[in-house]
């Protein structure tokens, strides 16, 4: 129960990774609180969390609005009287197609949610951070912000992004007691690749297990877990890494 009584803020966590993640520091003491454009899959999170005996709170938050990126972090500190660990999780995977084909009003709602969101959500939480003499950050990178993806520039370019902007906070902050990483997923298993299709379709989904040289696809609790360990005191000398939980994907 080492997150006991710590304030852990969550994007994008009315399922998928984000809820696993939820729910796992909850497990572990934490409050959460859950900022997500889906206000009725946050609500979900927050009951899950209560029933289990938890303490959790959700605010509507679209992450590339400066306004709610801040209302986020003070509604937290409102609740719960700080944020003391940040999961910045939410995102959206954009459309499939080739760079000179692609939707130049897609690309910007991609990048504006994936990085720009992430910038938005990090600038508050490190003013509240510094406020409090320290904290944890962890941003949802991809394993494809290391690797390329044919048909996915946007995405790929905006979690490239991530990983520039996490070690750049991790060196700024170091001194002052806060910790920013990233993890790095590899495909998991998730509403997101349900709705690009991967999990829905056999032979798609059999293409892309077999990328990963453990031949199957991620479990969001897999991704969660790695997320705690990077908030704990067992991760207290490591920061600007962006960690690979990937099944091997990146060592091909």
């Amino acid at each position: 129960m080492e997150f006991t009584g710590k304030v852990v803020l969550i994007t994008g966590a009315s399922s998928g990774i984000g809820r696993a993640t939820a729910l796992a520091f909850a497990s572990e003491g934490a409050k959460v609180v859950i900022g997500d454009v889906n206000a009725e899959g946050s609500q979900e999170t927050v009951r899950l969390i209560v029933e289990a005996g938890g303490e959790a709170s959700a605010m509507a938050c679209d992450v590339s609005s400066p306004d709610d990126a801040a209302a986020l972090v003070a509604h937290a500190v409102e609740t719960f009287g700080a944020v003391d660990i940040a999961f910045n999780n939410a995102g959206i995977e954009g459309t499939g197609a080739m760079v000179a084909d692609y939707d130049v009003d897609v690309w910007n709602r991609v990048i504006a949610i994936n990085l720009t969101g992430v910038f938005l959500c990090m600038k508050f939480q490190i003013e509240q951070m510094l406020k409090q003499g320290g904290g944890a950050i962890v941003n949802n990178a991809s394993i494809l912000g290391t690797v390329g993806f044919a048909s996915a520039s946007p995405y790929v370019a905006a979690k490239h992004g991530v990983l520039g902007l996490t070690r750049t906070a991790a060196i700024e902050y170091a001194t002052r007691g806060i910790r920013v990483n990233a993890v790095c997923p590899g495909f998991i298993e998730t509403p997101m690749l349900e709705r690009g299709g991967i999990t829905t379709d056999p032979a798609v989904k059999k293409m892309i297990e077999s990328s990963h040289p453990m031949g199957r696809l991620g479990t969001s609790e897999e991704i969660a877990d790695a997320v705690l360990w990077l908030c704990s005191k067992r991760a207290s000398f490591v920061t600007g890494h962006p960690l690979l939980v990937d099944g091997g994907y990146v060592a091909r």
